[in-house]
């Protein structure tokens, strides 16, 4: 197997991500992360962008010890200078310029000939390689450039000392057979080109980053810039995660490895995730958290039988504890039975499916069923208090300019009882209208509500305190809907009497 560099560079094109700038104590802790992980090169940015940029790449440059840590320079004798003064002091340094060489890019921002920008190339390498023996040179726009002209001015960058050709499809522009070609061409058409590493650098902008790495991989590159989350100028660059993870778990295809400690990668991701204020899209590949979590009943079964029938990584070789068995409406028994014996619970088959079915009810209220929804239906289901009042429907006109109404219908030894009642509140107007129906005079002490768990279509728990005939008793109720969660405790304690 050969091994393929993984060169990151989430701190120079992942940083120049709208909205993603980082301070120089940032960069640092992210490029310390970057080098646990195992990357063989950090990009740690562009130093004559900024005196913060300088700043922080200088920083990176002098406490990284095992990765190369490189800064990226224009084709400019100052921005070389600034670049090689960040990084002098790194045990690894190395220096990143770059060129355009497409036709678009020399009319439109260039205006320059195709010679002058061979010259260019030449005399920027040569001063490069003056300071630092590690050279990577990039011919901007390569994709969308005539390939006898790129061919030329990778070759003078290899003879003026240049160790890494990075081949950028700077707009995102190619596709993996398109790549492929590329590379092969390459290969094949610059006679010094076994004098250095070929590397690729591809972007998001179509979707094919990651796709199209890998297909230059096949090709014969031996050098992927990458990012972590993908993050980058516009839709992003290929992703570090999902490249490195599509050679581990497909080996079939690609007789290659990285020194990455896959193991990392999520710790990684988060760490970037919250120093940039990028958040990880859920359906994200490899760190998003629904990766490795299941709702569907189908899946959920399968994957309690056999963790590969749904899953072709094991969450683990990214540093996710475990697979998660998501409780929703698509759940099955299978996967229902499961959680209540990891909660501790070890009911009847009867019992289960009585709560499974309060379970369904109240999946179609939420997008999601947490480990306190489910030990309040237990709860509920459970309680030994016999339901001599049971609601039937609750019915409020409430607002800021009217008094509030309430309607309850209940249901008591068979038959059904309905009132209406006004009162200071919608709770309080429920209360009345209960009171009606019962005919007991039970005086109200305390009254609670909070949210059992998260997000907007939690579950509200209500808790009141009522007194009757000189005894206080305490009532527990809970449902989406807060009213209705209020009601059910009122008559939770009604039934205790």
């Amino acid at each position: 197997m050969e091994k393929i560099f993984i060169f990151d560079t989430t701190l120079r094109d992942g940083e120049q991500a709208p909205g993603a700038s980082l301070n120089s104590k940032e960069k640092l802790d992210i490029a310390l992360q970057l080098e646990r992980l195992g990357v063989d090169v950090i990009e740690a940015g562009f130093p004559i962008a900024s005196p913060d940029d300088f700043k922080g790449v200088k920083l990176v440059a002098s406490n990284v010890k095992n990765s190369f840590v490189c800064a990226l320079a224009r084709c400019i004798k100052k921005d070389i200078e600034t670049a090689w003064d960040a990084i002098k002091k790194a045990k690894k340094p190395r220096l990143h310029i770059f060129l355009a060489t497409s036709k678009i890019h020399l009319k439109y921002k260039f205006k320059k000939p195709e010679e002058e920008i061979l010259e260019l190339a030449k005399s920027a390498t040569r001063f490069s390689r003056n300071l630092c023996d590690n050279i990577e040179f990039s011919p901007e726009d390569a994709t969308r450039s005539q390939k006898s002209f790129l061919y030329k001015v990778i070759q003078t960058a290899i003879e003026e000392g240049a160790n890494v050709i990075n081949i950028p499809d700077t707009v995102g522009y190619s596709y993996p057979a398109e790549i492929y070609d590329l590379i092969k061409d390459i290969l094949n058409n610059v006679p010094n080109i076994n004098k250095a590493i070929l590397s690729i650098h591809c972007h998001d902008d179509l979707g094919m980053a990651v796709a199209n790495s890998l297909s230059a991989v096949l090709a014969g590159v031996r050098q992927v810039h990458c990012t972590i989350n993908g993050i980058g100028e516009r839709a992003g660059n290929a992703s570090l995660e999902e490249f490195v993870m599509a050679l581990k778990v497909r080996k079939d295809a690609f007789n290659f490895y990285t020194d990455i400690n896959t193991k990392e990668i999520y710790k990684t991701s988060k760490l970037v995730s919250n120093l940039t204020g990028f958040l990880v899209a859920q359906n994200k590949a490899i760190v998003g958290i629904n990766a490795f979590r299941h709702e569907s009943g189908i899946h959920q079964d399968a994957i309690l039988k056999k963790r590969i029938t749904y899953e072709i990584m094991n969450p683990k070789d990214v540093g996710i504890k475990r697979s998660e068995l998501v409780l929703g409406k698509h759940s099955g028994r299978h996967a229902f039975k499961e959680k209540l014996k990891n909660l501790g619970f070890n009911f009847s088959e009867k019992k289960i499916e009585v709560i499974f079915k309060k379970f369904k009810e109240l999946a179609d209220k939420k997008k999601q069923i947490f480990d306190d929804d489910i030990l309040m239906l237990i709860e509920e289901e459970t309680k030994n208090v016999k339901k001599t009042y049971q609601l039937v429907s609750v019915r409020v006109n409430t607002g800021t300019d009217i008094t509030p109404q309430a309607n309850i219908k209940m249901k008591f030894k068979d038959k059904i009882y309905e009132a209406t009642s006004t009162g200071d509140g919608p709770v309080d107007a429920c209360y009345k209208a209960i009171d009606k129906i019962t005919k007991i005079p039970a005086k109200l002490v305390s009254y609670s509500l909070e949210a059992i768990t998260k997000g907007k279509d939690a579950q509200g728990l209500a808790r009141v305190e009522v007194i009757v005939k000189n005894r206080n008793i305490i009532g527990k109720g809970a449902s989406t809907d807060i009213l209705e969660a209020s009601v059910k405790a009122y008559l939770d304690a009604l039934n205790k009497i």
